[in-house]
């Protein structure tokens, strides 16, 4: 999808965010437009985790202003931005171990009012992951990584969200596990959900993205297509691993 002819979704402008006296986010803009996939890549302590948590109302900024769907949600609480459709998979997963994942699924939709879909939601989610159909009753501590990370992205999609926001989605996992993550991200998104990705492995997030952004230190370092930034020189040498 062209970005530029496709409805902004959410808009970033310009956000300084804190914890305590330390300054974590030194004035970031970014947007993602409908129907996109946009990547956040960067070094660790660059700030990407917090730009996520800025956004879905964790940690809100002190400056800037960040808007979903034109509407101002700098200040909302977090269960409202989830109301309005923001859900993320959070990074380390955060699933209730000795719950189930059904349990842990439902959790998911806890917020939401319209419970008359929730049966079709499930069944799309298990559809998603086949392998968590398979281990429906068994408790959410004793998955393997790849798993509980399968649930923790079922649970947000539970959400029905507009926009997906995913931390660092293949963290610790096997390769087999990675790359169906990631299959399954590019299948969310042709489904219509946008997703705005926190990532680590910078080649497989470009690959799968529309547009990225580099953060560095609290700022956006680089912008730009996903495809031109895989070819950057800079990008390749410093997150791609390239000599």
């Amino acid at each position: 999808m062209n970005a530029s002819s496709a409805p902004l979704l959410l808009e970033v402008t310009d956000i300084e965010t804190y914890y305590g006296s330390i300054q974590a986010l030194k004035g970031i803009t970014i947007d993602v437009h409908e129907g996109e996939i946009v990547t956040l890549i960067g070094a660790n302590g660059a700030g990407k985790s917090t730009t996520l948590r800025s956004i879905n109302g964790l940690n809100h900024p002190r400056r800037g202003t960040i808007a979903f769907r034109g509407r101002d949600i700098t200040h909302d609480p977090a269960h409202d931005i989830v109301k309005l459709g923001i859900a993320q998979s959070p990074e380390g997963r955060k699933l209730f171990p000795r719950m189930s994942v059904t349990e842990n699924l439902e959790m998911g939709a806890f917020q939401r009012k319209d419970r008359g879909n929730f049966k079709e939601d499930m069944d799309r989610v298990f559809e998603l992951f086949p392998r968590l159909a398979e281990r429906r009753h068994q408790k959410a501590g004793t998955l393997s990584g790849g798993e509980q990370q399968m649930c923790a992205i079922g649970r947000a999609l539970m959400a029905r969200p507009t926009l997906l926001m995913l931390d660092e989605p293949s963290m610790g996992l096997a390769p087999i596990f990675v790359e169906r993550i990631f299959e399954t991200i590019v299948e969310v998104n042709r489904q219509g959900t946008s997703i705005l990705l926190v990532e680590q492995n910078a080649l497989m997030a470009l690959d799968v993205a529309n547009r990225g952004y580099v953060l560095e230190t609290g700022h956006v370092a680089l912008a730009d297509e996903a495809k031109a930034l895989a070819k950057n020189e800079d990008v390749r040498k410093t997150y791609l691993g390239e000599a």
